[in-house]
């Protein structure tokens, strides 16, 4: 085992930044060529955009949008209301866009915008205002109201606030290109197409799909050739007309999204507390995962969560077991279906693929080639399937799942083979920090998992975690002035990289065993408080959350989404490590700038936003490509508000233990709502960090 090498200099840096020539994907098709994040395999139809630097023209920007969503449809629009075909805006069906233009004008006139808000994860309100009459003075005299749902629904309500009556012409001009959303983003979607009047609306067809509007009450006139329909309204004072838009394609059903479902998996939990941001921050959260729910078609009753929208509305294997992972406190059924389908798509036969997950490639910043989303997929699988046991997943389910895990701890211990550490699955590639505690916790926890159900196999996880530990300790700290750093790969030739980034969180976020004790981690004591003040710091902690790449390292870019920007899924992750390893401090200092960010986002936060440091009367940047909401994001305003109450249920054993934060960093804070074994599951926290609890399954016993 060699002794840690001194930090690369600034030549090494300079060498790994301009891209050092690891060798491409020899895997025989897993991996593939680097591809843009965004493009997963999908057991489930809904489509996801490709998207990065390869695309032409760049990305439409989506940090201005107002995107309402209830998979697989979308409607997304600007602050403005009307929808101009222009970037990204129209309604959305199964990635293609139905609906690209629809304009309205009031008495030959375009509302002059006042308002416009989302009023929940799938729809939006807009505002608009005009004067009828030229004497009306400077007070509008007509209020036009719009109402979008991502179902393809649209209502505008006309309202006279004049003293008098008002004869008012309503024009709305429809138009769409039918464009794929990978044609929008790659700014090629298309020539609008011709449409046609068809039952009391339009209608517009090409050889590859259809749309149409529909309006209740139907048009007194509609001009297929101008794409325009046309009422007249009398509206006396005070008084309103609406009409009703419904775009669909030909001879499709109203859309029913699944987490509008009564038989949705997440609970509808809620909180209150002295913090007024900790109800609508859970609220929103649980919102964006609900309209981020997926069906795979061919098995009905199993729900996983799309990555994010708009780029990226199907199925990323990574991204939905670590967002079902953190919403274990809202139920079980989310975690069973996405380890049900992603089983499906385990590989199997010969081979030294045999077991894993299948996955894309994913940047990994300045520093490291692209990794492989497949590895931490098929790592997390175990975990997942062990942890929803402990949160009360039925032990006929567990079973059901167990094969499929024993294959992908089969899949770790042959890859491992007699080698300490898990590396890259192409050869020459690094030996990655995150992905030794991926396997550490899969191999704890997946040991654990097999003892409880009576496989083989536990001793042989539990001495190789045991070896991984006593040599990561040695080979991956790099020692320096400031007490060390973890680095964050080897190199094939063993030298460390030593740039500190928020993969480190990974070494802090060691899982749950039984009796509400976490596994062990990879760092020792002294590692683990230097690794605490590294991340309290403020060359990683932005004031808003956690940069993806220190301040300080070359490289670092502010909008770099793995290379400087704040990406909330790993902030939250080093809050619950920071919060379980007794740092509370620091954790409390990352969760009060994350939810300060969501307060600027609407609560609705994106999966990542710039790291430019947080001053007084400043306000997070967001990035133009990030997806919002994204279901790692979403989900890790989960984990926020659950670590505070510290909760490590033990449901086989029935028992729930509690480890508050005792700082109480947000003041008081009730939870209700939460399932635990099955049944609801209610907490409070006081203001002096003490928690108790208001609710519980029978027989549940609280432990120490």
């Amino acid at each position: 085992m060699h002794q840690p090498t001194p930090p690369a200099t600034a030549t090494d840096n300079r060498r790994l930044r301009d891209g050092p020539p690891w060798p491409p994907s020899a895997d025989g098709g897993l991996l593939g060529p680097a591809q843009p994040r965004g493009r997963a395999p999908r057991p489930t139809p809904a489509r996801a955009v490709p998207h990065g630097p390869g695309c032409v023209g760049g990305l439409p920007p989506t940090h201005n949008a107002l995107i309402c969503v209830a998979l697989p449809g979308l409607a997304i629009s600007t602050e403005h209301g009307q929808l101009t075909g222009q970037g990204l805006e129209g309604f959305y069906r199964a990635g293609r866009r139905l609906l690209a233009r629809c304009q309205v004008r009031v008495a030959g006139r375009e509302p002059l915008a006042v308002q416009a808000r989302m009023t929940g994860a799938d729809s939006a309100r807009f505002v608009g205002t005009l004067r009828a009459s030229p004497a009306a003075g400077p007070d509008p005299d007509v209020v036009v109201e719009r109402v979008r749902h991502a179902d393809g629904t649209e209502r505008i309500i006309l309202r006279n606030c004049a003293p008098h009556p008002l004869r008012l012409p309503l024009e709305v001009a429809l138009g769409t290109d039918l464009a794929d959303l990978g044609a929008i983003a790659s700014g090629v979607p298309g020539p609008e197409v011709a449409a046609s009047v068809h039952d009391s609306g339009l209608r517009w067809t090409t050889a590859t799909g259809n749309a149409s509007v529909t309006a209740d009450p139907p048009p007194s006139d509609a001009l297929a050739s101008a794409g325009l329909l046309r009422w007249e309204f009398e509206l006396p004072p005070g008084g309103t007309e609406s009409v009703e838009l419904r775009v669909r394609p030909d001879g499709a059903s109203p859309l029913r999204a699944v987490g509008r479902a009564a038989t949705s998996p997440l609970a509808p939990a809620r909180a209150t507390g002295d913090d007024p941001r900790v109800p609508v921050l859970l609220r929103a959260s649980i919102d964006d995962l609900q309209a981020l729910l997926l069906r795979d078609p061919a098995h009905p009753t199993d729900s996983c969560l799309a990555a994010g929208a708009p780029w990226r509305c199907g199925l990323a294997p990574a991204e939905a077991l670590a967002a079902a992972r953190m919403a274990l406190p809202l139920g079980t059924r989310l975690a069973a279906g996405t380890l049900r389908t992603l089983a499906r798509t385990q590989l199997r036969g010969p081979g030294p693929r045999t077991g894993m997950i299948p996955g894309p490639r994913r940047d990994a910043g300045a520093h490291l080639p692209p990794g492989c989303t497949g590895t931490e997929a098929t790592l997390l699988f175990p975990v997942l399937l062990a942890e929803a046991r402990r949160w009360g997943l039925p032990d006929q389910e567990t079973r059901e799942l167990l094969p499929a895990a024993e294959r992908c701890l089969a899949w770790l211990r042959t890859t491992v083979g007699d080698r300490t550490y898990l590396r890259d699955p192409e050869p020459g590639g690094p030996t990655r920090g995150e992905t030794q505690a991926h396997a550490h916790r899969a191999a704890l926890l997946g040991a654990d998992l097999l003892d409880a159900c009576g496989r083989p196999g536990s001793g042989g996880l539990r001495q190789w975690a045991a070896e991984l530990r006593k040599a990561f300790r040695v080979d991956f700290w790099v020692d320096d002035r400031g007490g060390g750093r973890p680095a964050a790969a080897l190199t094939p030739d063993g030298r460390p990289l030593a740039h500190l980034g928020s993969t480190a969180v990974h070494l802090l976020d060691t899982g749950l065993l039984g009796g509400g004790e976490l596994a062990a981690g990879l760092l020792d004591k002294v590692q683990t408080e230097q690794l605490a003040r590294l991340l309290g710091g403020p060359a990683m902690d932005s004031g808003w959350g956690l940069r993806g790449l220190g301040a300080k390292e070359a490289g670092h870019s502010p909008f770099g989404h793995r290379s400087g920007a704040v990406r909330v899924q790993e902030t939250a992750l080093a809050v619950a490590g920071l919060a379980a390893t007794g740092y509370e401090k620091e954790a409390g200092g990352l969760l009060r700038g994350l939810l300060a960010a969501a307060e600027h986002f609407g609560h609705r936060l994106p999966e990542m936003f710039a790291g430019e440091q947080r001053r007084e009367g400043s306000a997070p940047l967001p990035h133009p490509a990030a997806c919002r909401p994204a279901a790692t994001a979403a989900a890790a305003g989960i984990l926020l508000l659950t670590t505070l109450a510290g909760i490590r249920p033990d449901a086989p054993a029935g028992t729930v233990t509690l480890r508050p934060v005792h700082s109480a960093p947000l003041g008081e804070l009730g939870l209700t709502g939460l399932r635990v074994a099955g049944a609801p599951f209610s907490v409070r926290v006081s203001r002096l960090g003490q928690a108790m609890v208001e609710e519980a399954a029978d027989g549940l016993q609280l432990g120490v």
